[in-house]
Parts: C-alpha cells; structure tokens; sequence
C-alpha cells in the first residue's frame, strides 16, 4: 500500500516536472517569436508538437498559414491544426474550424466548420461564437437563422469580443431580427473600435460622417477613419482620401487624398482605382490631366470585372483619350457592363446608338437602352431622353415630355439637364416663357461646371437678361467658359476688349 502511494506520488511529480519543463518551452519560443527569431521559436514548437502538445501543434500550425520562418503551407498547418484539435481544447478547434470557414489549405466546407466551432462554443469560447453566429446570419451551411446569430454574438459580446461587438452592431444597423437602431449600432461599433477593430473604426467613422445614431461630426468621422487606415483597412483609405478630396473635418489637400487613394488602390481596392482613373482623366485635382495613367488605373479595375471602370475605360476609347480611338472597343466594354446591370453602360450604349459611333444610326435603340438606365434612376439616360422629345428623335417630338425629362434630371443636379432646362424656359418650349427661370437653371449648369451654360449665363448677365445687367458677372462667366476651351466665350470677351 505504502509502495503504490509512492509510485503514484511519484508519476504526479514526474509529470509535472514534465508539463513545467513543456510550459517553460512555449514561452521561450513565444520569446524567440516575439524576437522574430522564427527559426529558433519553430524548432522549439516541432519538438513539442511532435510529443502531441497541443498548444505547440497550434503554434505551429500558425506559423505554416502565415508563413513566419517557414514556407507558406495550408496544407501543412491544417494537419497541425487537426491534431491540435483533438488533442486541445476550445482554441484549437476554433483554428480548425476557421480554416475550413475560409477554405485555408483544405476545401472550404461549412459544415465541418460548423462542427468545430460548435465543440469551442460548448467551451464559451467567444471566437467560435461568433464565427458561427456569422454562419448563421448568412446561412452557409447552415439554415439562415438571425435569431440564433443574434444569441451567439451576444454571449460573445458579453466576452467584450471585438468583431462580435462589430457583426452585432451591423444587425441593429440594418434591422435584422432586430429593431432598426443607429443608436444602438453606434454603442456597439464604438466598443469595437475603441478595440482596435478597423472594420468597426470605418463603420464608426461613416456613422459620424452621416450623423447615424450620433450627430454629425467630420473631424470624428475622419479620426477613426485614419485609424483604421493605419491598420492597412482598404475601405478606410479609400474613405481618407475621399475626406482629403473634398476638405471633410479636415483641409483639402489632393497630395494626400491621391496618397491614400493609391495605398487603397494597390490593395486592388476597386473604387480607389476608379477614383484615380477620374482624377487623372479630369486633371486638376493637385495632378495634370494624364490619359495614360487613368487608363492604366481604370484598367486594373477591369481586370477585377468592374462595370464602372469597363464603361470608364469605354468612354477612353469611345473619344481616343490616351487611346486610338475604337468605337468597336467602346461598344465591347459598355456590352461587359451592360451584362452586369450597370446603368452607366446602358446609357453609354444608348449614346452610341443615338450618335450611330461603331453601330448603325438608331434612334429608337437609343431610346430602349436610354430606357432601361432610367429604370436605374440614371441622370444622364433622363436627360438624354428629354433630348430625344425635344427634338423628335425616334419619337414624336413634343417639349412637354421633354421638359419631363429635363426636369427631373436637373432636380437631382445633372448639369446638362440643368442647362436644358434653362434653354427650354429661354425659348418657351413645353412651358411659358420666364427669363429669370431660365437664369437659375443655367446658373445652376454654370455651377455646375458647363462651359455652354458660362457662356449663356455670361450673355444673360450682359444682356440684363433674367438678372441684373451686370458687365463684371458677364466677363466672370465668360472667363470661366473660355478657361474650358469654349470658342463662343473667348470671342465674347474679345468683343469687351480682353484676350488675356
């Protein structure tokens, strides 16, 4: 009886000089890790997890999936994660379990992930909460149940999990199974970016910007943008150069708003790469017009099967910018983007029908396609068909349909239309004659940046002419127009006398 107490006695010491001696192993190699001495820290984690320890099988495991000292290998850091699973705990099979979420080294199953998140959540652990509440929110694998995701995350959130805090906010935000709440959904993005979580600071940062849940306010909005940014968050570049673009809580400043625009870009960020393309075609945002480079930024964007940048890089070769012209290539893109539901490129291809560039001439093609872009709220297809009743094209003509048309583009500022409309008041067409409206529309297209409208807001002012006779705002507008290149502007401020 002594003798087996011993022995037994014995075995408990042994073994726990044995655990201690493996503890003191992990965390020297955590310290070779943290060193960056990945040689050193794998060799340590091999020997352990070679004996089956697994908190060592899981290290190693995550050394193989990001590469850290060793050839990137899924393959190799799910067979590790699998023993570690099955020799683990909660931690363990939560990693097996996300591999399989996102198809890391093995193909992506949900199921199985599933069923790994499902042992770890038995443990509580947060993680796998909400790794399968998400499943749950989105259905994969699983049947679609926002009253189950919600009742994971939530007992996540009691863990102060930070993308738990962040999915739950996205369901109050957007109502699902829930009551619609900004308020609520701001409390919670809050306590996820005050975390650290970058998704959660750009969501905060657009519920400052739009005053959703909390009152407007552009310096916060662009604080937890740049927070994220700095974590590399692509959406969150893409947010802080479009604040530097337009002087959001912060002074304008292109340099920097094309700066972060091309970190975001280089993370194949698809509308930082349009935004480039657009500034670089347009000019003058800090950059000269360059043709080539926005081809070559909108072009990264259709290797990623863009609509928008298809019908961008279209409408390059539709007019021969930084590309011989190929009516034949224009139509081929606005056909890519077409088939994507993209209003742009129905309208794009209307306008080649209507003008008849790389098609043969048809009017009541135009129209069909002019159509389906309206039925997408497309500003230009309106105006455009406004143009097609105004002058009779593929329709009987008639003024009142096309100051329909005109109208409604104008009221959500397309600048054309705008113009139009003031043309239309100008002339007496489909409505009563009135000079001073006829003034503030094509002030308004004027504002807008059309040059036809400078000019004729110019003529108006010299005129006296639905505003006060004014030579000083004449020669401002005309000088406006002009600096765009329009002919009739610079012959009119010829006329006064100025050719500088």
């Amino acid at each position: 009886m002594t003798t087996t107490k011993f022995i037994s006695f014995f075995f408990i010491i042994v073994l726990s000089y044995a655990c201690q001696t493996d503890l003191e192993k992990i965390d020297l190699a955590e310290k070779y890790y943290d060193e960056g001495n990945y040689e050193s820290a794998i060799k340590l984690y091999r020997d352990l997890a070679e004996k089956d320890n697994a908190t060592a099988q899981s290290y190693l495991a995550f050394m193989y999936k990001n590469g850290y000292g060793i050839e990137q290998n899924y393959d190799k850091a799910v067979e590790w994660y699998k023993k570690a699973a099955e020799n683990g705990g909660a931690i363990e099979q939560h990693n097996l379990g996300a591999m399989y979420h996102n198809g890391w080294g093995v193909k992506q199953d949900y199921k199985k992930a599933i069923k790994w998140y499902q042992k770890a959540v038995k443990e509580g652990y947060a993680e796998s909460q909400n790794g399968l509440g998400y499943l749950y929110q989105e259905g994969l694998g699983v049947e679609q149940d926002y009253k189950k995701s919600i009742q994971l995350y939530q007992k996540a959130v009691e863990q102060k999990d930070p993308i738990a805090q962040y999915n739950l906010g996205y369901m109050y935000e957007l109502g699902q199974a829930v009551t619609k709440s900004n308020e609520k959904a701001f409390e919670l993005y809050q306590k996820s970016a005050e975390q650290g979580f970058p998704v959660a600071q750009v969501s905060l940062g657009d519920m400052y910007k739009y005053g959703l849940g909390v009152g407007q306010d552009y310096e916060k909005a662009f604080f937890w943008y740049k927070k994220a940014a700095e974590q590399d968050d692509s959406i969150a570049q893409l947010n802080l150069g479009f604040v530097y673009q337009k002087g959001l809580g912060i002074k304008k400043d292109y340099k920097k708003a094309i700066e972060w625009y091309k970190k975001a870009a280089k993370q194949e960020n698809i509308s930082a790469q349009n935004n480039l393309g657009t500034i670089y075609e347009s000019g003058g945002y800090g950059v000269e017009q360059d043709y080539d480079k926005a081809f070559e930024w909108f072009e990264k964007a259709v290797k990623q099967e863009d609509a928008v940048a298809q019908c961008h890089l279209g409408h390059l070769y539709q007019e021969g910018l930084g590309v011989e012209q190929d009516y034949k290539k224009a139509l081929e893109y606005y056909k890519k983007a077409v088939k994507q539901g993209e209003s742009l490129g129905e309208y794009n291809l209307g306008y080649m029908y209507q003008e008849g560039y790389g098609v043969k001439q048809d009017y009541q093609e135009a129209i069909k396609w002019y159509c389906k872009a309206i039925e997408k709220g497309n500003q230009g297809a309106q105006c455009n068909l406004g143009y097609m009743y105004g002058h009779g094209l593929g329709v009987k003509q008639d003024y009142k349909e096309a100051v329909k048309w005109y109208r409604k583009s104008a009221e959500q500022g397309h600048g054309n239309a705008c113009n139009q409309l003031g043309y239309m008041y100008a002339n007496g067409y489909g409505v009563k004659q009135d000079y001073v409206k006829s003034a503030e529309w094509i002030q308004k297209a004027a504002e807008l940046g059309e040059e036809v409208a400078q000019n004729s807001l110019g003529e108006f002012y010299q005129m006296g002419r639905g505003v006060e006779k004014s030579e000083e705002e004449a020669i401002k507008w005309f000088r406006k127009a002009a600096a765009q290149g329009n002919k009739t502007a610079i012959e009119n401020l010829k006329e006064l006398g100025i050719t500088d």
